[in-house]
Parts: structure tokens; C-alpha cells; sequence
């Protein structure tokens, strides 16, 4: 069965934030939502300074704490490991929110709906065909562009990456590229010692 799972190279991401601006897109995010991101930090003194880049994402953790306690049974997990939210059973009550501990969760706050990019109340004929898809008050999160996988596709923020920075594939497969550069430099989870056992690898 698989199980897919995503792999950052940290050598290779330049920090551009093209996966930021290709999630908003393919997914039609309103203005403050955000499904991946990438973090940036100072390393070493003056004058030996450099920068890294950290990309961030859903982990979608095989041990979910975010679908352990969802009181509705909105958020669960996909044959293919996918941590996924049925928006018609969420409630909105932000109980996933509170569980996860890498902060990947966000509520579709019915304003951001209404007053679009531009705050003005007026949507811009992509927001229009691109909310439809939400349910005000429902939490929302990235779900590796499931449609798009399901369609043989890559996830949008895989697929626009120009350096090759993040690796997308069935982590259970010990012959996919994703499973080979976790094995042979070494992948690591982020945050370990929560036992949520993320399917994110990080490789510097």
C-alpha cells in the first residue's frame, strides 16, 4: 500500500518561496492562509555568515494527534496515509489546532472569505471560483494536493520547485527516491520526541 511522504534537501532550497505562491494558487487560499512556508535563520558569526532555509508543511503523521481528538471524526487518515478533513463533519471547534504541534492548522474564518485580497468586500473573479470549494468556519490544512496525486500528479509546491528541494513520493517504497535520500543522508523527522511520526524527512 502507499504511503506517501515528502523529503526537504536543504542544500537545495534557496529560500524563493515559489512552493508558497503555487500552494496559494492551486489551492485558492484567501489572504493569512497558509499550507506550507518556508522559515529562514542566520547561521555562524560575522563575517562567516550564511543563510539557511527551513520549508515547512502538514506532516501528515501516521500517530495524528489532530485526528485523535477531533470530536466529529472530520479529520482522518486516507488509504494512501494522507491526513485529510471532510469539511461537512468539522465543526470548526479547533480542537486539531490545539493537538498539532507543528502549527499547520488554520480555521477558514468566514470574514477572509468576504472580504477578499483587497479587504474591500469585492472578490477577484479567481477568488470567486476558488472559494467555493471552503466551508466558512471549517479548519483547513494541506493535504499534499491530494487531487492532484490521486491524478498521477505531484503536489503544486513539488511541481514548482526550480532547485528539486522537495521530493514527493511513497516513503514505504524502498527503491522510490524519496525513501532512498532518507536512507543515505540520513532523513530526519521534524520534531521527534512528539511520537506523531511524520511522514516529512528533512536531508542537509
Amino acid at each position: 500500500m502507499t504511503s506517501w511522504g515528502m523529503v526537504f534537501d536543504l542544500r537545495r532550497c534557496i529560500g524563493c518561496n515559489a512552493c508558497t505562491v503555487a500552494c496559494k494558487q492551486e489551492n485558492s487560499l484567501p489572504d493569512g492562509i497558509f499550507f506550507t512556508k518556508t522559515l529562514s535563520a542566520e547561521i555562524g558569526t560575522y563575517p562567516n555568515v550564511t543563510r539557511t532555509y527551513i520549508p515547512t508543511i502538514c506532516n501528515q503523521c501516521e500517530d495524528a494527534p489532530c485526528e485523535r481528538v477531533c470530536p466529529s471524526g472530520a479529520t482522518y487518515t486516507s488509504d494512501d496515509g494522507i491526513v485529510m478533513v471532510d469539511a461537512e463533519k468539522c465543526i470548526g471547534c479547533g480542537s486539531c489546532a490545539v493537538a498539532c504541534p507543528y502549527d499547520q492548522r488554520s480555521l477558514m474564518d468566514p470574514k477572509l472569505l468576504k472580504d477578499g485580497l483587497f479587504h474591500d468586500g469585492s472578490l477577484t473573479p479567481f477568488e470567486e471560483q476558488g472559494y467555493e470549494r471552503f466551508i466558512a468556519g471549517t479548519m483547513v490544512k494541506c493535504d499534499f494536493c491530494s487531487e492532484r496525486v490521486s491524478s498521477g500528479l505531484e503536489p503544486a509546491c513539488v511541481a514548482t520547485c526550480p532547485t528539486d528541494a522537495r521530493i514527493f513520493g511513497d516513503i514505504d517504497d524502498a527503491n522510490s527516491k524519496a525513501r532512498r535520500l532518507i536512507r543515505e543522508r540520513g532523513g530526519r523527522q521534524p520534531l521527534p520526541q512528539k511520537n506523531t511520526k511524520p511522514k516529512v524527512y528533512y536531508v542537509d
